[in-house]
């Protein structure tokens, strides 16, 4: 286990005690995030080890690398195995999405704390983290195959608000692990759904992460629908107008709170810099075939937005809200806002026309299989229902 792993290391000198003696790096701390693993694993034994022996792989190879460049391949590779692992598991029955947000942490921890057989930087363990974190995210792994006619990318998120609730569980993060891969026919056409996990985080998202990822695809116009998908409210939403600013108080998975609020609302950074915008965009899901599935929750299209002139109201239009400064969009004022707003920002941008929005979920307390299950299907049903569009 990775705690007991940890407990074994001794405290270790900088200076070497001979010459040709090893000089040996201190370890990196943990980090908000992987510091609540010794909490899931007395709580949450089983979902925390279900993929131990993946783990155990990445550390066996680690503390036996003696090669820089090597050691960077291999923890990519081992944490696209765990990605693709974990995939294989939702879809043969191991509905959770638990195991790789814990493993991957795991995973981090370990190069962060061990050494291998040559001298380590600081810098160079940061290089593993990042390969560790893009792989075992699904963000190398995004491949359609030559014969599908009809291409949709679907991303979940990590499980959050852990603090209150170490068990808990993200069905859009579910979705995510269940539909990779997953294909269908549309009359005489073959779709095909490809899927990766974003992180909680909202220093991610100011480095660009959902722009590096959809940078190429809309360029290339390469795909024909990007649903983003996260745990909302009671039912289905489609969000129609997401918002630029962000107004949540709460915190991202690293406890970092922006200094946004409802009073407050705040611009989100790229590169160093604001977020330079419309303070609405409006999404181009194909509204009416989502709708049309019949499924235990209804599928609203949410036009409800919050600003500062006007305080919360259904908005009917984007010229509606032209001159309005943005406190929360229809998703809210949170991170399953804003990779909404990012990505229809970015499609305009780059003048795509790839059918762009979010989907947000019917809310689950921790963890509770029978209605994830039945979420996840009510997302397959809708995206089969949207490439009858495409």
């Amino acid at each position: 286990m990775v705690t007991k792993a940890i407990s074994r290391l001794l405290p270790v000198s900088l200076f070497a005690a001979s010459i040709g003696a090893q000089v040996i790096a201190a370890p990196l701390a943990l980090d908000v995030e992987e510091s609540r693993l010794a909490k899931a694993e007395a709580e949450l034994p089983q979902v925390t080890s279900r993929y131990q022996a993946m783990v155990d792989g990445l550390t066996d190879k680690y503390k036996l690398s003696n090669d820089e460049l090597k050691v960077t391949q291999m923890a990519a590779m081992q944490a696209k195995r765990l990605w693709q692992q974990a995939t294989r598991d939702v879809q043969s029955g191991g509905a959770d999405d638990r195991p790789l947000y814990w493993s991957r942490l795991k995973m981090r921890a370990e190069v962060k704390q061990l050494n291998p057989k040559f001298k380590i930087a600081d810098w160079q363990r940061g290089i593993l983290v990042k390969a560790i974190e893009s792989a075992s995210r699904g963000l190398s792994d995004i491949h359609y195959s030559d014969d599908a006619d009809i291409k949709i990318l679907l991303t979940g998120f990590d499980p959050f608000f852990l603090d209150r609730d170490i068990g808990q569980s993200n069905p859009s993060g579910l979705a995510a692990l269940a539909l990779d891969g997953y294909r269908f026919k549309v009359g005489d056409k073959l779709a095909q759904v490809e899927t990766a996990m974003i992180p909680v985080r909202f220093a991610d998202f100011d480095q660009g992460i959902i722009e590096s990822m959809l940078t190429p695809v809309f360029k290339k116009n390469s795909i024909d629908m990007v649903a983003t998908v996260s745990m909302g409210r009671d039912d289905f939403d489609l969000e129609r107008f997401p918002g630029r600013n962000r107004s949540a108080k709460a915190p991202g998975n690293l406890n970092v709170y922006t200094g946004a609020s409802k009073d407050k609302p705040l611009a989100p950074m790229l590169d160093g810099k604001t977020l330079n915008g419309p303070e609405f965009v409006e999404f181009s899901l194909p509204v009416k075939a989502m709708q049309s599935v019949q499924g235990r929750w209804k599928v609203n299209d949410n036009h409800t937005v919050t600003t500062k002139d006007r305080g919360e109201f259904q908005a009917n239009s984007l010229n509606e809200l032209r001159y309005a400064t943005s406190v929360e969009g229809s998703g809210g004022g949170y991170l399953s806002n804003e990779i909404s707003y990012r990505s229809i920002l970015l499609k305009q941008q780059l003048e795509s026309t790839i059918s762009v929005g979010h989907i947000h979920t019917p809310r689950v307390k921790g963890y509770d299989k029978e209605t994830e299950l039945a979420i996840v299907e009510q997302i397959k049903q809708m995206l089969e229902a949207a490439a009858q569009t495409l």
